[in-house]
């Protein structure tokens, strides 16, 4: 791991490379099952037609919500060994309404060291053999595979050791591409509009940082608050007849 062990970095990572409930990727089962159920009822009750060849339905594409992002926000921390050198983290994540994050990305820089790394997250329940993709603008692709899982998500890692940055830094956006559980490919982009700013300054001062957080929460409260609202306020469905 290139990570220091130092109490404030587990707190900037768990901002920047945490992620979302699979639920918001992933169809849910249940409700899969109901519409089966309600399916088999309706053709059990309507008359029966001749026989004709049909297509097979596509699959649908999963909807992925609009996301609220954070800023690019850089740290550079050190270890508490006598020797330990500094790494510099620039990261940035994109989360839904509820405050959980969807994606995210952070590009880790050793100090003294050539090789750079830049890691994305996607939620659980992407297929581990396909791997993920990253694509900058109208670059080339790049393909990466999974390096480890937790319970936030599972990681994949890029070499960004050589125009990587140069790529971040004039890019328009950041495209992370994986396969969920249901074979259906997710595109999840993240804005590079303000990364350029982040990674050529100065650390973010952890109390700016706090701030930053703080405001984000409250906006992100303050959505879900009206979302609530407004579905209290539209009118619910009528009970199912009973038969």
């Amino acid at each position: 791991m290139l990570y220091p062990n130092a109490s404030p970095l587990r707190r900037a990572l768990a901002a920047i490379a945490a992620t979302m409930l699979v639920a918001s990727l992933i169809p849910d089962a249940s409700a899969q099952q109901q519409k089966q159920q309600k399916q088999q009822k309706s053709q059990k009750a309507a008359p029966k037609q001749p026989a004709q060849a049909q297509a097979p339905a596509a699959p649908a594409t999963p909807q992925v919500p609009q996301l609220i992002y954070s800023p690019w926000t850089k740290f550079c921390l050190k270890g508490k060994e006598a020797n330990a050198k500094e790494v510099c983290f620039t990261g940035k994540d994109g989360r839904v309404e509820s405050g959980m994050p969807v994606v995210a990305a952070v590009l880790i820089e050793p100090e003294g060291e050539p090789k750079k790394i830049l890691r994305v997250t996607v939620p659980l329940g992407m297929q581990i053999q396909h791997g993920t993709r990253i694509i900058v603008d109208q670059n080339a692709p790049m393909n990466g595979a999974y390096v480890i899982c937790f319970t936030n998500g599972c990681m994949a890692d890029y070499d960004a050791s050589g125009d990587m940055v140069t790529k971040l830094s004039k890019g328009q956006n950041l495209v992370v591409q994986a396969i969920n559980a249901n074979n259906q490919p997710i595109s999840l982009t993240l804005p590079l509009n303000d990364f350029a700013k982040a990674h050529q300054g100065p650390p973010t001062d952890p109390k700016v940082f706090e701030a930053q957080q703080k405001k984000l929460q409250e906006e992100l409260q303050r959505r879900a608050d009206e979302a609530r609202k407004k579905l209290e306020a539209s009118p619910q469905p009528a009970p199912p007849a009973k038969q």
